[in-house]
């Protein structure tokens, strides 16, 4: 039985979570979680992992078991969390690393890879958006009109996706057997989101996602030019990031391999062992 590590470490003043298992010495992958997740989403798949690889599940700041401190203490970006994840990772001695990125923590694992991009040793990405074409209307309407003015009206459309039924929404939607998802996934999310004060974490958090489009064609010239092997692997169903988002990694990766699956945007809810055998397959072929 795999022996799965809770820790907690001072990273630049701030108490951050994260979940550790596997042979020290083993090519370490890093699992980069999404809103309004933890690293509880990567709990079953830590132990599929860790037998071959040191696996790393932080928790972002504002989010999960880490420190929540409040949005007018701490100036809450993607920026500031791509920073506090790297200290970690610098503090606990990583310089090569595999990724696992999914939805908020994409942007995160592409500044790390623009910043350094000879660490990153392969991508997973599922999920985990990094074009334009992944955008769903829908979802994103109200999102991008907070992005252009903020007031009490757009404020309260994206306030919306706080709620236990948005939340609930997430983890159902796309998924062709709702019944294996346990509701412990949006319970354990809303209880986390719910606390006082993090309301405005998310907020900041979902103003600051538009600086993540501008990111793109840097992130794309990476792709490109490093050559760095990418698996993208994705519900189909997903009405957050549609299918495009996947196929659109085929036109900059290297060989880029994508598979969609009948699922939604908890991938690793509905379809574990599919999602898990693609990324060991990956991790093998890439890693070896």
């Amino acid at each position: 039985m795999t022996t799965v590590h809770h820790r907690y470490v001072a990273v630049e003043g701030r108490q951050l979570f994260y979940r550790d298992a596997g042979p020290p010495g083993a090519p370490v992958v890093v699992l980069l979680h999404g809103f309004p997740a933890s690293s509880f989403m990567f709990r079953d798949l830590i132990p599929m992992l860790a037998d071959q690889y040191h696996v790393i599940a932080p928790d972002h700041l504002g989010f999960g078991f880490s420190a929540a401190p409040p949005a007018d203490e701490f100036d809450y970006s993607f920026d500031a969390l791509a920073g506090l994840t790297a200290a970690l990772l610098g503090q606990l001695e990583v310089t090569r690393y595999a990724m696992y990125v999914h939805d908020y923590g994409a942007p995160i694992g592409w500044r790390l890879a623009l910043s350094d991009p000879a660490a990153v040793t392969a991508i997973v990405t599922q999920n985990g958006n990094g074009y334009e074409a992944g955008f769903t209307d829908a979802f994103w309407k109200p999102v991008r009109e907070y992005w252009h003015e903020q007031n009490p009206q757009t404020e309260e459309a994206v306030r919306a996706a706080l709620t236990l039924d948005a939340i609930r929404w997430q983890y159902l939607h796309g998924v062709p057997d709702e019944s294996v998802v346990s509701p412990d996934t949006w319970q354990h999310d809303f209880a986390q989101v719910s606390r006082p004060g993090n309301d405005r974490i998310q907020l900041k958090l979902f103003a600051d996602y538009a600086s993540n489009i501008p990111l793109y064609p840097y992130l794309h010239a990476y792709l490109r030019e490093s050559r760095v092997p990418v698996l993208a692997v994705w519900g189909r169903n997903d009405e957050i990031f549609g299918p495009d988002g996947a196929r659109a990694f085929a036109g900059d990766a290297y060989r880029a391999e994508i598979h969609l699956l009948d699922g939604g945007h908890f991938l690793l809810e509905s379809h574990l062992d599919d999602t898990a055998g693609y990324v060991r397959r990956f991790l093998e072929q890439t890693l070896s």
